[in-house]
């Protein structure tokens, strides 16, 4: 079993475990925002703002983290952005009722979100055999999946038994103690990013958006994130609009969770031949075709299989992305590559969800029209620049090994 042999590597646990705990409040902090606020009697515009504001700060502050660490080293940049975030969950969680405090705590929260995910994918290369690189990163891809279907749940359960507030020390407690098991850890503490090529002018202050083929990756998940965001307000209308739904949005927003995360175990599960960048365009003509039945905006029970269908593809493509972002990020560059994906898929998702939102008071099929766009333009994108999707020489060189790899005959298994 490919999975079994990728989770029995040294260090492997410890760190999708920390890395895990760490990137809970991710999927926590909007939900315990919008509920913290709302107790201390804040309007629902002041919320919008505050949650925006949460979400700009994380997208900006991504990829400078991600540059950080490619500079000095991951335990640094972890621990001190864990211990700012932290301060910044207190702020919201002391005063909920002082928009400004609110605001500069959740800008902090977001500036200051440790780049676990981005530290995790450089890790992999060099806690994993090659043979079982695929794996773990389909590894990596479902534990999403997990992740934006407990955060929420566990703010709803701490608000309901304790206080809303509670929801954020807790994300506050999560962040720290998933950062420090990551950042104590041996491959954390030996990773270190080679310096650019001299002769390539180091790596210049675009960093890895100086390589066109990782640019429109990046555009092409920038439609990724516009695709979930615009469905995700389509299943909140959608149960608006079918009260009768047992679980309403949160039920077709697990359902798609599901099978992503069915999804990223099946494409893990494979020993694949055909290059990265191929694997990655047909993916995504995939994704494109499993959000077609979305447009049917067919009866209760139809949504729901719709619903599993459009979640089956985003897992896998996010699986090979990371794979082939390894491949086009120049040398020295890497974590901030991963960065990006976290920063333009994020970003897509927030405009998706505004023209979703826009356009589903008037047509439920309007807004399945945009989500189908969004993964339908981020095909073809990567259909017709593949060319362009190409390996620098030499994809491994970006993380030095002074932790032994896991053994080569570790490989995945077709299952």
């Amino acid at each position: 079993m490919g999975y079994l042999t990728v989770l029995r590597s040294p260090q492997v646990a410890r760190l999708l475990l920390g890395t895990l705990t760490g990137r809970l409040p991710a999927g926590m902090t909007v939900v315990a925002i919008a509920l913290a606020l709302h107790g201390a009697g804040a309007a629902y515009a002041q919320i919008g703002l505050t949650t925006a504001v949460y979400a700009i700060a994380a997208a900006i502050g991504g990829p400078v983290l991600g540059r950080a660490v490619d500079r000095v080293g991951q335990p640094r940049v972890l621990l001190a952005s864990a211990a700012v975030a932290a301060f910044g969950y207190a702020a919201l969680a002391v005063a909920p009722s002082q928009p400004a405090a609110a605001m500069a705590g959740a800008a902090l929260a977001g500036l200051a979100m440790p780049p676990l995910e981005p530290c995790l994918r450089s890790l992999w290369p060099d806690i994993v055999a090659p043979a079982a690189l695929e794996t773990a990163y389909a590894l990596d891809s479902a534990s999403q999946q997990i992740l934006y279907v407990a955060g929420p749940l566990l703010v709803a359960g701490v608000a309901t038994l304790v206080t809303p507030s509670a929801a954020l020390w807790l994300a506050a407690g999560l962040g720290l103690l998933g950062t420090l098991t990551v950042a104590t850890s041996a491959p954390a503490r030996a990773w270190r990013a080679p310096a650019a090529p001299v002769a390539a002018g180091g790596a210049g202050w675009l960093g890895p958006l100086r390589s066109p083929g990782l640019v429109l990756l990046l555009l092409a998940f920038a439609g990724t994130g516009w695709a979930v965001g615009a469905q995700n307000i389509l299943f909140v209308a959608y149960a608006q609009a079918h009260p009768g739904i047992p679980g309403g949005a949160g039920a077709l927003l697990a359902l798609a969770a599901l099978a992503g995360l069915l999804g990223a175990l099946a494409y893990g599960a494979v020993r694949w031949t055909a290059p990265t960048a191929t694997r990655t365009w047909a993916l995504a003509g995939g994704m494109a075709f499993c959000y077609l039945p979305l447009l049917l905006v067919p009866s209760p029970a139809g949504m729901g299989v719709a619903a599993f269908a459009s979640g089956l593809g985003l897992a896998p493509l996010l699986a090979a992305a990371f794979v082939l972002i390894a491949e086009l990020a120049p040398a020295g560059t890497t974590t901030e590559a991963f960065a990006w994906l976290v920063t333009l898929f994020a970003t897509g998702n927030a405009l998706g969800s505004a023209v979703s939102g826009a356009l589903v008071s008037g047509s439920l099929r309007a807004a399945a029209l945009a989500a189908f766009a969004g993964i339908a333009v981020a095909a073809l994108l990567l259909l017709t620049t593949r060319r362009l999707l190409v390996p620098l020489p030499d994809p491994g060189a970006d993380s030095y090994r002074s932790f032994p790899a896991a053994p080569s005959a570790h490989s995945p298994t077709v299952s």
